[in-house]
């Protein structure tokens, strides 16, 4: 690949990523986001497809079948800095897209130049995608349907430097599965001097909480659930509470095991409720799938990692109880063969720190890489694609 190339793309890409890093936009409100990289890339000749109804685009390379996708989220977080709460890109959804950008010209450049080709057919496109951190972004970019005739998917995550060393790659981030519920417990109100007149919704969420314990799933599956939030009762100490509310946080490694613990969720929820004559409304407010790597996938970036920056460099596929929305994709829509690559970037002290650093050299790194990834899995889609003869 045109190492020279990749070079004279730096500059332009550094004053992408100070552009977005210092002008970062809350989920579902990356409208001057989408406007900067829209006009970007159709002063770079890009045909620029705007989502009608969300934040967000699209470009494309090529048409037709097979289709190879590429994708980046663009929200920033909403969090309290030095004392002042605002947008802030500490989850590295900045340098995410800056290496999306920079696919997009490396690419262009690389056909400009004759040393890749889209006459053979297929289509490569670059999507930037909404609201990761709300984990709707997906499911509304599935909503438009861009995502029915995609072969391959590719995304990227920079990673804290507790799971890769800066300069280190790996070929396949492995997200858990997270659900978070909020239960609204209704017993009924009475005098403190007369408990037997009431339902005590305090007693009543402390027993949910004790039910949660004896939820059993697959023990060779991590796995977790904990109650994050209790409130209850107002400011007079001599009244029984009749209403609390309740929020729990779920995690599992898999898909399947995300699906037994709601399960034994909703049998715990169910079964306090009787035992206390009350009603409990459950209601779901976050539901993240777990990640379903294609192996095909993975090992079209393993090989682009190791082209681009050679084995030395390669990490091991990374285990994750962290969320991400990107997997939406695969479960809704089982045909894609998905992968995320780990960009190692000595990222401190971690992801949603408010002061998170990486390195961002590594971001034209990142361009090498994901470009490779695009072009050969279409490349590989070609030949499967193609008929037999004889």
């Amino acid at each position: 690949m045109n190492s020279d190339l990749l070079k004279t793309l730096k500059p332009t890409l550094d004053e992408v990523f100070s552009h977005l890093h210092e002008n970062p936009e809350k989920s579902w409100s990356e409208i001057n986001t989408t406007k900067y990289i829209a006009n970007l890339l159709e002063g770079h000749g890009f045909k620029v497809h705007l989502f009608e109804r969300i934040p967000g685009l699209y470009v494309e390379f090529g048409s037709g079948s097979p289709v190879v996708a590429l994708r980046t989220d663009m929200d920033a977080l909403w969090q309290e800095v030095n004392g002042e709460f605002r947008a802030n890109h500490s989850c590295g959804h900045d340098g995410h897209m800056t290496m999306a950008i920079g696919a997009c010209l490396f690419i262009q450049e690389l056909i400009d130049k004759n040393q890749f080709s889209m006459d053979e057919g297929g289509t490569i496109r670059v999507i930037f995608q909404p609201a990761e951190e709300k984990g709707q972004g997906a499911l509304s970019v599935i909503d438009t349907g861009l995502m029915d005739d995609v072969d391959y998917l590719f995304g990227v995550h920079v990673r804290p430097i507790q799971e890769l060393k800066d300069g280190e790659f790996s070929p396949a981030l492995h997200h858990g599965a997270s659900r978070q519920v909020s239960c609204e417990i209704y017993g009924e109100e009475a005098h403190a001097a007369r408990p037997h007149l009431g339902k005590n919704a305090i007693e009543i969420g402390s027993s949910l909480v004790d039910a949660l314990k004896s939820i059993h799933v697959d023990t060779t599956i991590p796995w977790s659930v904990k109650v994050t939030r209790f409130q209850a009762g107002g400011e007079a100490g001599n009244v029984i509470p009749g209403k609390a509310i309740l929020t729990m946080d779920a995690r599992a490694q898999t898909n399947a095991a995300m699906e037994q613990l709601g399960e034994g969720i909703s049998r715990s929820i169910r079964a306090v409720a009787e035992m206390y004559d009350a009603h409990i409304e459950q209601k779901v407010l976050l539901d993240i799938a777990a990640a379903e790597v294609s192996d095909e996938a993975r090992d079209i970036l393993k090989k682009s990692i190791i082209e681009a920056v050679g084995e030395d460099h390669l990490g091991e596929e990374i285990i994750t109880p962290g969320g991400e929305d990107f997997h939406f994709y695969t479960k809704r829509r089982p045909h894609i063969k998905a992968a995320m690559l780990g960009l190692g970037c000595g990222l401190v002290p971690g992801l949603h720190h408010p002061h998170m650093t990486f390195n961002h050299d590594q971001l034209i790194v990142g361009v090498d890489i994901l470009s490779r990834a695009v072009m050969t899995a279409l490349e590989q889609a070609r030949q499967q694609s193609a008929p037999v003869l004889g």
